[in-house]
């Protein structure tokens, strides 16, 4: 993951307040991709 698109991940979680900010910046990219991915990420199941 480039290092701008691991800010801008970083930023919408922190938005999210879900993690505190030396939790995410403790996470590696799988973790921050698939956070984001949970939160933020629509499926075509979230539209039934």
């Amino acid at each position: 993951m480039s290092q701008i698109e691991r800010n801008f991940k970083t930023e919408h979680l922190l938005d999210k307040n879900k993690f505190s900010k030396e939790d995410v910046l403790s996470m590696s990219d799988e973790q921050i991709e698939y956070f984001h991915w949970l939160y933020f990420e629509e499926s075509v199941y979230d539209l039934m």
